[in-house]
């Protein structure tokens, strides 16, 4: 009887739901309201339940555990600036733990700049190409950055853009899949961290990305404090057996240990707490798993690990591609592959209430406008107000419309989100917030070994 109820009730919540993102079959508004105002019982939130595991909607499983020693050496080198080539920026710098990991900047701005978040500026109006991404779950993406250059294939290989220059004798350290590769690269970056001139890092030629780590530990080893953490984290090897991949693999450790969140309402919703969620954060529960969004945003982080073209406005610098250079052509830069134009890496949505702005360049400052992003995107793209951008950031909007468009991924095309919609996916995703989040005062050290300014307090 109550596998009957829970089959009708999935049938009439795709009956009433599924046309609101198909402008060609849109019910009327009001229907769309009924649909989605369904009471609670038992029975709806098992519902819920099975809408979210049909969707691949599974728990988060918790992190590896990572030994004390790896975390607080990856803490210090998280947050000192001796991995830049001026030892003036931090891979947190980029990353404020009190802005939810990121910078609350629609682009980043890397060396050689001043200030905090919203606050950093650069003397000559310099910024990274793509928005800083949160550091959260890092366990459960399968590949890292915008266009996924970083992943690890069933068989234990490493892809990166380091090639054979990440020997297997460095992949043996990395502990934890592709998180442990990420703090190799932000460092071969000039605009990141390595700098156009000024130190011996940026002296090294673009492409011997060795010569640039072991110029790294050569700093790290003039520091005693630096070799007894090392050793202490790596116990049995000698700091002169190691590589910049100990340092890299350590970062790892220290972002999954303190970076993990599994304590969302929706975490004790899945766990079997019925009344986790509010009656509002439930409904808007059901919509969610029941319309497209779920076919993308799906699995543990709410990411399928894939690349979509969404129709995002592109400005900035760029990445190199198109009339310019200020085009970012997203995935093909990594495959090669025309079909990957303008694509970019599915964004896990845990914690996304707090990590604004939206997009590979972040384009839309909150949420509520990125998920009304997706109705109707060709149009939204093309009426994209570059005004709203800062000011140096408005007259570098490439008019590249028709050429995204071409590529949009044909999942949204005919989306059409009712302002109603909008707002309840909205409300979902504040379900998704781990409440320890909102305090990560506690993963910034007081100082750093090399004695250089920690960033990360506003």
């Amino acid at each position: 009887m109550k596998q009957r109820l829970l089959a009708s009730l999935i049938a009439a919540t795709v009956a009433g739901l599924s046309a609101c993102a198909d402008s060609s079959n849109a019910p009327d508004p009001s229907a769309r309201m009924a649909a989605v105002t369904v009471p609670v019982s038992d029975s709806f939130v098992a519902l819920v339940r099975q809408l979210a595991a049909g969707r691949g909607v599974t728990p988060m499983p918790r992190p590896p555990a990572v030994r004390p020693a790896l975390v607080r050496l990856g803490q210090a080198l998280a947050f000192d600036k001796i991995l830049s080539g001026n030892r003036d920026i931090s891979c947190m710098t980029c990353h404020l733990p009190p802005l939810a990991t990121g910078d609350a900047r629609t682009l980043s701005i890397g060396q050689g700049a001043s200030g905090l978040g919203p606050n950093r500026v650069h003397p000559t109006g310099a910024f990274i190409p793509r928005n800083a991404p949160s550091l959260f779950n890092l366990t459960a993406m399968k590949s890292l950055f915008w266009d996924g250059r970083v992943t690890v294939d069933g068989q234990g290989r490493f892809h990166t853009p380091a090639g054979e220059q990440l020997t297997p004798k460095m992949t043996r350290v990395l502990e934890f899949g592709p998180v442990s590769a990420l703090g190799l690269f932000p460092v071969l970056s000039r605009e990141e961290m390595r700098a156009q001139s000024g130190n011996e890092l940026a002296a090294i030629p673009d492409a011997d990305n060795q010569a640039v780590w072991r110029a790294l530990m050569r700093r790290l080893g003039s520091i005693p404090e630096y070799r007894r953490m090392f050793e202490r984290a790596y116990p049995g090897t000698p700091f002169e057996k190691m590589s910049f991949a100990h340092a890299s693999n350590a970062i790892a450790g220290f972002l999954i240990d303190q970076f993990s969140f599994v304590d969302s309402p929706w975490d004790r919703f899945l766990a079997g707490e019925n009344h986790a969620l509010s009656r509002e954060q439930l409904a808007a529960a059901q919509v969610f798993m029941t319309l497209k969004c779920s076919l993308c945003h799906n699995g543990p982080a709410f990411s399928d690990n894939q690349f979509h073209n969404v129709a995002v406005a592109q400005f900035g610098p760029g990445k190199g591609n198109g009339v310019g250079g200020r085009d970012d052509f997203g995935r093909m830069n990594v495959t090669g592959q025309q079909s990957d134009q303008y694509r970019f890496r599915t964004t896990p949505l845990r914690n996304v209430a707090l990590t604004g702005p939206y997009g590979h360049d972040g384009a839309i400052a909150d949420l509520h406008g990125f998920i009304e992003h997706y109705s109707e995107s060709d149009i939204k793209l093309r009426n994209f107000d570059a005004n709203t951008l800062e000011p140096l950031l408005q007259g570098t909007l490439v008019l590249n419309f028709d050429d995204i468009l071409a590529n949009r991924d044909t999942i949204l095309q005919g989306v059409v989100l009712p302002a109603v919609i909008v707002d309840q996916l909205t409300t979902f995703m504040s379900a998704l917030t781990d409440p320890a989040v909102e305090n990560l005062s506690r993963t910034v050290p007081a100082r750093v070994p090399s004695g250089l300014p920690v960033d990360g307090r506003l």
